[in-house]
């Protein structure tokens, strides 16, 4: 999941965190952008579906908000960001979901049920997509 590398880095500029590895601990933050990262996938892998980037980007401001309402300063969350391990625990954990979703990588016509019972279901995933 490459694209979600990408991503995390692009988060970097809109995010904001005491101790890089005490964010990664923070729930909320951290399933925000796992969360991201599945949305994007599947906007990646199926072409009938499209992410919603705006609002991904919106989406993005408050995990920003949220981590500095935490106390997390600019550097402490750019810190995390850039940190390569905590990249690839996201990446690992959010290939497990959408594989545990029925969505093992690079199965395009998963990727888009998964996509389709997501936006039904109206989930965190589901609102950063959009169906063409």
């Amino acid at each position: 999941m490459s694209h979600f590398r990408l991503l995390l880095t692009f988060a970097a500029l809109s995010l904001a965190a005491p101790a890089a590895a005490r964010l990664g601990e923070e729930r909320g933050i951290t399933e925000g952008l796992i969360n991201v990262g599945i949305a994007y996938e599947i906007s990646e892998v199926c072409p009938t579906i499209d992410a919603r980037r705006l609002r991904g980007l919106r989406y993005l401001l408050a995990l920003r908000s949220a981590a500095s309402d935490l106390g997390y300063s600019r550097a402490e969350i750019e810190a995390f960001i850039d940190d390569d391990a905590e990249k690839d625990r996201l990446e690992a954990i959010a290939r497990g979901r959408l594989a545990r979703l029925g969505a093992p990588r690079g199965d395009v016509a998963a990727h888009c049920a998964v996509g389709r019972a997501e936006v039904a279901r109206d989930s965190q995933v589901g609102r950063l997509l959009a169906p063409r």
